[in-house]
């Protein structure tokens, strides 16, 4: 399995917004054939911090993923609404349990 995980920082006037921007990208990626798991996680002392934890079979599904209509507008939107540029993460799994 390949696991992404992005880290971001969103300005306080957005985190609404955001939320349900990238829940509304995370309900079509769970969709996708490659995409095993997406969550989109707010972090509780600091509601401007979420992170994204993104699971594929493989890196084609999240090359796939970005290909999509869903992705390319989660993007366009949420760009503005980051205090800072996301930082993301690629691992490979080395021991993965349910």
């Amino acid at each position: 399995m390949f696991i992404y995980i992005v880290n971001i920082n969103v300005l306080p006037v957005y985190v609404e917004q955001f939320k349900f921007e990238s829940c509304e990208n995370a309900k079509n990626t769970v969709k996708e054939p490659k995409n095993i798991r997406f969550d989109v996680l707010q972090q509780d002392d600091n509601p401007t911090k979420f992170v994204l934890y993104e699971v594929y079979d493989d890196e084609s599904g999240l090359d796939e993923h970005k290909k999509t209509e869903h992705y390319n507008k989660w993007k366009t939107n949420v760009e503005p609404m980051m205090a800072e540029k996301r930082i993301a993460t690629k691992l490979t799994e080395t021991f993965f349990t349910k």
